[in-house]
């Protein structure tokens, strides 16, 4: 079955997955976290995509991230893994590809799922097994600056973060109380059933209007459901004509 495109819509945020080929390390020190990052810094002020949330991990990388332009999450992602390959094949003396293929993602619906998704992301550090006093306490992610430990210029903050509070106090405690809250088992699985298989999250509406999208219209929104049709007791289909409403 042919790979269905990936849906990259400007002006939405959307959550990307990398992953290291065969769940390998994509870095081995301190040293390759801080040029990832880095390279991913440079890549998306450069192709105009804004990281709302991060989560860089030995293995894998999440990223929460709006592009200005459809093909800017590709061209922020291709840009990264030429620069920062090249330079960590060069450091740790191999060679060949980083990445488990290409990166995986899909927009989500910025109301319902945003702030959840960035605690999902900032809460991978713990979920990992990471023995931290705080979500703060991981180095390598947006946690400490939606916190108030350190300015991230990574992060291009929200502006559904930035409602949180009138003050960057306010910001911070409302946001570690739902850091403390955590994400719903349910919903994390559908965040990363979401990423993992490219199909947006939403409710019926967000995902009707991106249906009407002109770029989607070869694309579908949804998965399409398996099966025929159940049959009534008098054998027609849900939707034939007889009967139907």
């Amino acid at each position: 079955m042919a790979r269905l495109p990936r849906l990259a819509l400007p002006g939405m945020p959307h959550h990307i997955i990398q992953r290291g080929l065969d769940r390998q390390a994509i870095v081995r020190d301190d040293a390759d976290r801080a040029r990832l990052l880095a390279e991913i810094q440079e890549s998306a002020a450069l192709h105009k995509v804004a990281v709302h949330a991060y989560a860089l991990m030995d293995n894998h990388l999440h990223l929460l991230a709006t592009p200005e332009v459809g093909e800017g999450l590709s061209l922020m992602m291709q840009s990264v893994g030429r620069r920062y390959v090249a330079a960590f094949n060069k450091r740790h003396q191999r060679s060949g590809t980083l990445w488990d293929g290409r990166f995986r993602g899909a927009p989500l619906e910025a109301d319902a799922h945003l702030l959840a998704c960035m605690c999902f992301i900032e809460l991978n550090p713990q979920r990992q097994g990471l023995l931290l006093a705080g979500p703060e306490d991981y180095l390598w992610s947006s946690a400490a600056h939606h916190l108030g430990r350190r300015r991230d210029p990574l992060v291009v903050d929200h502006g559904l973060y930035w409602a949180l509070g009138n003050t960057p106090f306010e910001r911070e405690a409302a946001w570690r109380e739902r850091l403390n809250q955590g994400v719903a088992p349910e919903q994390a699985r559908r965040l990363m059933d979401s990423a993992h298989k490219g199909w947006p999250l939403g409710g019926a509406a967000f995902l009707g209007k991106l249906g009407e999208l002109g770029e989607l219209r070869d694309r579908p929104v949804t998965p399409r459901k398996r099966g025929r049709p159940r049959k009534t007791a008098d054998g027609q289909g849900p939707h034939s004509g007889r009967g139907a409403s």
